[in-house]
């Protein structure tokens, strides 16, 4: 049995120090196929989703925006690159592995916001960190915390800077003079494969395409897709509780995390590897969701499975939308567990361009590494039928499938044509998700109206449960040049409101980072909010991780 536990030496891929970065040699990537890419000289994108020289068409895009708000104008970015000064120099225990060049602090200083790229847009890179601190192993990151105390500088995890909920900009708390963003890309490797128990060990800093390329080696997947893969880290989706793609039983990353490792300003946090125990509070769970405010996640024990050989899917339209929603409440409680169990309403089929008929579309989709899963497809298209649906051929979910991968760079060509397009989650009980469905579109109809002149709500479910769907909203509407980010926020706020008022969730898988702060304070019980500030205390007298976030 010794032999079927693997400590990766040399296997699998191995990233350069610069690699798939603002300033990196070389962008990596998963391809359709499953096998790895490489392609030379791509360089991510300062200030929109991408790599440079992703952005969409902009005179398609204008042609598919205009029919619906009007007509549009492109706008170019913001030329050339200025941020501050540094308010500290890099300290000499840090020289080996810290930066403060100035495209690097650039890339550090938002995430992936609209705001942020509306701001990256117009070239404001106000809130660049002093310093980009890059550690190789933990001693090096222990080196970080220890200076950054004793020098007061504040320290924020960056992951891959794929935050859209204002969790990775650089802040200063009130005892700060300057601010460090901490990236583990050097913490990029798969470690070890346990075999018998399906589980693997895995640095924080990997980004997805690399850490399914390393496990792909091995025959295992972590079957764990955000919309942001490509940009993304395992330690970020950890300190996120990220959902990924597959729609039912292990959404979040939470249902794959088997131990980890954290090191906080006061000491390691790491816990054993047990597939369950009932000792209490499990230690896990107080990472997961921590948002960098805690410690630094810089490696788990993570669940993998073998890489799935079956698939069959489907695509089913029905007439009424609430028939829909029975359909698919039907197949969430019905054991099934289908990867891909997403209800499009009529306007996000129509947003993207999967029907023109009114309907609304469930697309389906099985897998599985073990056995057939026609069956299970076809018991599900019972239940579709059951309910008034129509099943018809899978292009309406490859179509749907183009459009969601393309949505976050069809975002930056909006940015540039002046259009507000942006999102917001929640989750809900199956009973209460018809009043929410209609008190969110009302109150955004309304919010379009009164802020932009009218434009266009639409929801999905992103993921369902037996006892409830995930809506997922997506709003669009004409932006005033120079005043999107305070059109955003009264929309944001009318999005907030309408869904706490109606039992929703502030949000089932963005993270609460500084956006969404105001809402979660709503639902949290006030001894657990105590609570979480002791643990802060404990774990981080001097505050130095991550100002802002969550406490």
């Amino acid at each position: 049995m010794a032999s079927m536990r693997r400590v990766i030496q040399g296997a699998g891929f191995r990233y350069k120090s610069t690699q798939m970065f603002r300033g990196g040699a070389a962008y990596v990537r998963l391809g359709e196929s499953g096998m790895l890419e490489r392609e030379r000289d791509m360089i991510r994108s300062l200030w929109g989703w991408g790599v440079e020289g992703q952005l969409p068409d902009l005179q398609k895009t204008a042609r598919r925006v205009e029919p619906l708000l009007g007509e549009v104008t492109p706008e170019a970015p913001a030329g050339g690159l200025s941020v501050p000064p540094p308010r500290a120099e890099v300290p000499r225990e840090w020289a080996a592995f810290s930066t403060a060049e100035p495209r690097e602090r650039a890339a550090h200083a938002w995430g992936k916001s609209y705001c942020d790229r509306v701001r990256g847009f117009r070239g404001d890179w106000s809130a660049a960190p002093d310093v980009v601190a890059m550690p190789a192993n933990e001693r090096e990151l222990e080196t970080v915390l220890e200076v950054a105390e004793r020098e007061r500088f504040s320290v924020t995890p960056f992951g891959g800077g794929s935050s859209v909920v204002a969790g990775v900009e650089p802040r200063l708390g009130p005892a700060h003079r300057a601010a460090v963003s901490l990236d583990l890309r050097r913490f990029d490797r798969v470690l070890e494969v346990d075999d018998v128990a399906r589980a693997a060990r895995i640095q924080a800093g990997v980004f997805g395409p690399a850490l399914e390329a390393q496990l792909q080696a091995s025959g295992f997947t972590l079957r764990h897709f955000p919309q942001s893969f490509e940009f993304s880290t395992l330690g970020g989706w950890i300190a996120t509780r990220a959902g990924g793609h597959f729609a039912t039983l292990y959404t979040h990353i939470d249902d794959l995390v088997e131990a980890v490792r954290m090191v906080t300003p006061r000491g390691l946090w790491a816990t054993r590897r047990l597939p369950a125990s009932g000792a209490g509070p499990q230690p896990e769970r107080l990472v997961l969701g921590s948002e960098g405010t805690l410690g630094v996640i810089t490696e788990a024990w993570m669940r993998v499975q073998p890489r799935p050989t079956f698939r069959a899917g489907a695509s089913v339209h029905f007439a009424e939308y609430r028939a829909a929603i029975d359909a698919c409440r039907a197949v969430a409680q019905a054991g099934l567990y289908p990867a891909n169990c997403r209800l499009l309403d009529p306007t996000e089929v129509l947003m993207n361009e999967v029907a023109v008929d009114g309907t609304s579309v469930l697309v389906l989709a099985f897998e599985s590494a073990d056995h057939d899963v026609g069956p299970w497809l076809a018991r599900a298209l019972e239940l579709a039928r059951a309910h008034g649906g129509e099943p018809r051929e899978k292009a309406a979910g490859d179509a749907w499938r183009a459009a969601f991968l393309k949505g976050p760079y069809l975002q930056d060509a909006m940015i540039a044509l002046g259009v507000i397009a942006d999102t917001f989650e929640t989750a809900c009980t199956w009973s209460a998700f018809p009043s929410l469905y209609e008190r969110v579109n009302a109150a955004m109809s309304d919010a379009l109206e009164r802020v932009c002149g009218g434009g266009l709500v639409s929801c999905r479910f992103t993921h369902v449960y037996p006892d409830g769907p995930a809506p997922y909203f997506t709003f669009v509407g004409k932006a005033k040049r120079g005043a999107e980010l305070d059109q955003w926020a009264e929309l944001k706020s009318a999005a907030m409101s309408s869904l706490l008022a109606a039992g929703g969730t502030a949000t089932h898988h963005h993270a609460v980072g500084r956006t969404h702060l105001a809402g979660w304070r709503t639902e949290r019980p006030e001894p657990y909010a105590r609570a979480l500030a002791a643990m802060k205390r404990e774990l981080d007298p001097a505050g130095l991780l991550n100002p802002g976030v969550l406490i």
